[in-house]
């Protein structure tokens, strides 16, 4: 199979089980253990396929599939494992289920990544550490400790109060309503995915603005004002119910973008110049995570039944973000990198 057809075919094999997986479980299961156990895993994907480029670990690089993506699957869930260990007896204060305060640490951990990653392109650690797995494992336990300082200081629970789920002694009583943050944080990061749309045009048109530590700095300052604005127009303009923007606006157009670029590789519009290109993969990339984030809704009540919309519980907003990027994200990932597709486009190897 071709582009864009490999693309749209994979995707629809992801997709399927993805709510498959997620039909095995109750609401409260999937939305805590579930959720919080596939995000662990996250942060260790972004890296192996961005900073490594699924070039290690060579064990594994080195198999034909299916074993190459089995094993990096396992050498993936070993890490997220060992992760999720030490948030949930730190962070998460073995409260089973898992508490809101240590779901939304372990999702601000993922964005945390994609920054260092993506936006700083893993400077300083891959100039400082020459071999490419004790770069990115470095960067992955800074990206833990950041993450952890930026919860202490931004995240305050005490909105919960009152609530079965509020655990006082886990609230950092941070500077911002919990749910703020993390949309605040949803938010900047969907602009980086507008930005990869352009294929990073204009700051491709110079040199050097296109070298770390100077793109990181641009690119971040955009994604803070972009993001920034953009969340200050629909929560406080609007006046959009901050949970229902998350999973209206930023989430469906991440999830869409993933689609666009990972699992159609940019094929929609690839004949096309920038900023032409961008426009139209940008519109592509909402349209198509909009559609999805709809299907998804329509079949909640079929894969977990009929659950509630909006305050206090959140309980659709709640399943729909998991399901969309707690869930199918990382399997899109998994099937597009670590399987290549197969068997639906013959192995390289």
């Amino acid at each position: 199979m071709k582009q864009p057809a490999l693309g749209i075919a994979a995707s629809a094999v992801a997709i399927a089980l993805s709510l498959g997986f997620i039909a095995l479980f109750s609401f409260l299961t999937f939305t805590t253990w579930v959720a919080f156990l596939a995000i662990c895993f996250i942060p260790t994907q972004i890296v192996m396929t961005v900073l490594w480029e699924c070039k290690h670990p060579g064990f594994a690089a080195g198999c034909g599939q299916p074993g190459r993506g089995i094993l990096f699957l396992l050498f993936g869930a070993a890490i997220g494992a060992i992760v999720a260990v030490i948030h949930f007896t730190t962070v998460g204060g073995r409260v089973d289920p898992p508490a809101p305060m240590l779901a939304m640490c372990i999702i601000a951990s993922v964005i945390v990544t994609f920054w260092l990653v993506i936006v700083w392109g893993g400077w300083p650690f891959n100039k400082l550490i020459k071999s490419p797995v004790g770069a990115g494992l470095a960067l992955l336990i800074v990206c833990y400790a950041i993450n952890y300082l930026l919860f202490r200081l931004f995240f305050d629970f005490r909105f919960m109060q009152g609530a079965p789920v509020y655990v006082a002694a886990l609230d950092p009583q941070g500077l911002f309503n919990a749910w703020n943050a993390v949309v605040f944080y949803i938010t900047t990061t969907s602009v980086m995915f507008l930005v990869l749309n352009f294929d990073l045009w204009p700051f491709t048109k110079s040199k050097a603005l296109m070298q770390q530590p100077m793109l990181g700095i641009v690119w971040s300052s955009v994604m803070l004002v972009v993001g920034g604005l953009a969340f200050y127009v629909g929560v406080y303009v609007v006046k959009m119910d901050v949970v229902s923007f998350m999973v209206r606006v930023p989430i469906p157009f991440i999830f869409g973008t993933i689609v666009v670029l990972n699992m159609l590789q940019g094929s929609l519009f690839s004949k096309l110049q920038q900023p032409a290109k961008g426009v139209l993969n940008t519109i592509a990339s909402a349209a198509i995570g909009e559609g999805l984030a709809w299907v998804y809704g329509a079949l909640a009540p079929v894969v977990t039944g009929r659950l509630r919309i909006g305050p206090p519980g959140y309980d659709f907003e709640i399943w729909l973000a998991s399901a969309l990027l707690g869930v199918t994200f990382p399997l899109l990932i998994i099937y597009a990198d670590f399987f290549r597709m197969w068997p639906l486009q013959k192995d390289p190897k």
